[in-house]
């Protein structure tokens, strides 16, 4: 019997799973797998299994946003996820980081989609083996990490950037930034803390690696050319990190 929204059963899906908050960025992984099984396409849902280095890989998508998130984890754990890796873009709160990959040991809780799980003292903290082996293949491939703390918000247009209505009532996201850089974060997202504490209660080795693509208020950004072949290279990244664990 299939899951619910996603429409996946355990016998279709690898035990490393890979979530794309991108649904169309999921068809990256077409190029770089071989035995592509396309499993479903609903809702937000993107997923398919495929082969890569002779290791066995699901790559699904979460859409935007810490609930969808959470029924993404937890639709993979029924399949028998053990291993999962939220990869995708990131605001960073420093302009010197846009173009480099950011994979935070943990995330501050500020969605509140992890609170229907456990209590806000709980941290939401990455297994550090899939760090490790996340910033060795980041520095196999040409590239540079940064470690840290990330902060994942609900709010995108009260926090994150400005918008006319925003503007209409007097709500600032530069509060909230210049709090959080204060704070030492070193990005902000939608989905990464709920992702760590949900895999953790779970026992599933969670970790996330990002693209850290613009910086705040959309200061700096990635072009429409560097964007699409820096998220390839972050597709790949991720399935050479998930192939060295293996191979640990």
């Amino acid at each position: 019997m299939s899951t619910l929204y996603m429409k996946a059963s355990p016998g279709q899906i690898s035990k490393y799973v890979i979530f794309s908050g991108d649904p169309w960025r999921v068809n990256v992984f077409k190029s770089l797998m071989t035995d592509i099984e396309e499993i479903a396409f609903a809702r937000e849902y993107n997923t398919i299994t495929g082969t890569y280095q002779g290791v066995r890989i699901t790559a699904t998508s979460t859409g935007i946003g810490a609930p969808s998130a959470a029924i993404a984890m937890e639709e993979m754990y029924e399949c028998g996820m053990e291993v999962g890796i939220r990869m995708g873009t990131v605001m960073s709160l420093d302009n010197d980081l846009v173009g480099d990959f950011l994979i935070p040991l943990g995330s501050m809780r500020r969605e509140s989609t992890s609170d229907c799980y456990v209590e806000k003292s709980y941290p939401a903290i990455a297994d550090f083996e899939l760090v490790q082996v996340l910033n060795q293949a980041v520095v196999q491939n040409g590239c540079k990490y940064h470690n840290g703390v990330n902060c994942t918000l609900d709010g995108y247009y009260t926090d994150m950037k400005t918008s006319r209505f925003a503007d209409e009532k007097g709500i600032n996201p530069d509060k909230t930034m210049n709090e959080l850089a204060e704070l030492k974060v070193v990005g902000v997202d939608m989905e990464s803390s709920a992702m760590l504490t949900v895999g953790r209660l779970m026992g599933v080795k969670t970790a996330v690696i990002t693209l850290a693509t613009v910086s705040q208020n959309l200061n700096r950004m990635l072009d429409d050319v560097e964007r699409p072949r820096m998220e390839a290279l972050l597709c790949k990244i991720t399935l050479d990190a998930i192939v060295a664990l293996e191979n640990k």
